[in-house]
């Protein structure tokens, strides 16, 4: 369902489809060097006060979420022109944030083709019912759906059930190379655990990984959530759906403190992302600021993002996400309407 300006508009983002590798080199050392530089600092201060450790474990989290920035661009092959480059430096920034890299490129990039697709959800996504579809659900369907979209649930709990247990196993119906990449990359996982553990001791690791590791899984499982669960985003039955409305309605503008957008590689422009996936991260602000179409994105700021939280399911009548109270209010209120 494409119009001419829809087809214009993804003409736009071809000339931000362009790999610069002065600036992926760049980014690569003021992601990485940073990280291991905290990590280094975060052991030495065990021997003086983990009130000290703490705080730099945590500021490393947010270089994992950078790190995973870089990772996301090398699935979609837009960190380097050469695909070995991505390939290489995928698995090794996979390796650091625990996430399997043909995996999830596979499924993210089913992800970008199927986003805010009713008849296309559960591939790369998170789990969407429709009002109608919760109602006719059973009890039990029902108390997984809850628990599922419970903020404890998902960003407490979620980053270990995701990034420890989900990612370690291979999807449905996988291709043997994305299986064995699978394998070898929880291999590399448990390899560069067990040279830290020899190096500094299981304790160091556990006090300083463990607060790391969660701060990251939980800002990226945030970030995901945000960028596509707000109240009125866009979503369509097939043959309504249409890529370049997924993208620039369907996804936010997460609008983010300048500190906060570069530790986050600009993915907060996420509706440019989502229109142009060959765009590198580091272009993105560039193409959002040149394109004035762009600028009609749901913008989305700190305060307004918990907003996010209350918003459960889909209501195809009124076009926008409601809160399970406001899905059992409206259903309340359609019984006692006459027939």
């Amino acid at each position: 369902m494409n119009d001419p300006r829809q087809t214009q508009l993804r003409k736009e983002m071809k000339k931000y489809e362009k790999t610069t590798l002065a600036l992926s080199i760049r980014q690569l050392c003021n992601t990485l060097i940073p990280l291991i530089g905290l990590w280094v600092a975060a052991y030495y201060s065990l021997s003086i006060s983990y009130w000290l450790t703490l705080p730099l474990a945590l500021a490393a989290g947010m270089f994992v979420v950078r790190t995973f920035i870089i990772f996301h661009d090398c699935c979609h092959g837009s960190f380097f022109a050469n695909k070995k480059a991505n390939d290489i430096v995928g698995i090794i920034t996979g390796t650091i944030t625990h996430v399997p890299y043909l995996q999830w490129k596979n499924e993210h990039s089913i992800h970008h083709a199927t986003s805010s697709n009713l008849d296309k959800r559960g591939v790369g996504d998170l789990w969407i019912m429709t009002v109608q579809e919760y109602a006719e659900a059973s009890s039990f369907g029902k108390l997984c759906y809850r628990l599922y979209r419970n903020p404890f649930v998902m960003f407490v709990l979620g980053p270990f059930a995701v990034f420890l247990v989900q990612y370690r196993f291979n999807r449905k119906g996988a291709r043997r190379k994305e299986r064995l990449n699978t394998y070898l990359m929880n291999v590399l996982i448990v390899a560069m655990y067990a040279i830290l553990v020899l190096l500094v001791g299981w304790e160091a690791v556990l006090l300083i990984q463990l607060p790391s590791f969660y701060i990251a899984g939980a800002l990226g499982i945030w970030l995901f959530y945000v960028q596509h669960q707000f109240e009125e985003s866009y979503f369509e039955h097939d043959e309504q759906w249409s890529y370049v409305h997924a993208a620039v309605e369907g996804s936010s503008y997460y609008r983010l403190p300048k500190p906060l957008q570069w530790l986050t590689g600009n993915i907060g422009f996420h509706h440019v992302h989502h229109l142009s996936p060959k765009v590198p991260n580091y272009y993105l602000e560039q193409a959002h600021v040149e394109t004035p179409p762009l600028h009609k994105a749901t913008t989305i700021g700190i305060k307004e993002s918990f907003l996010s939280l209350k918003v459960a399911l889909w209501d195809e009548q009124t076009k926008r996400f409601v809160s399970f109270k406001e899905a059992k209010k409206h259903a309340i209120k359609k019984q006692r309407i006459p027939a």
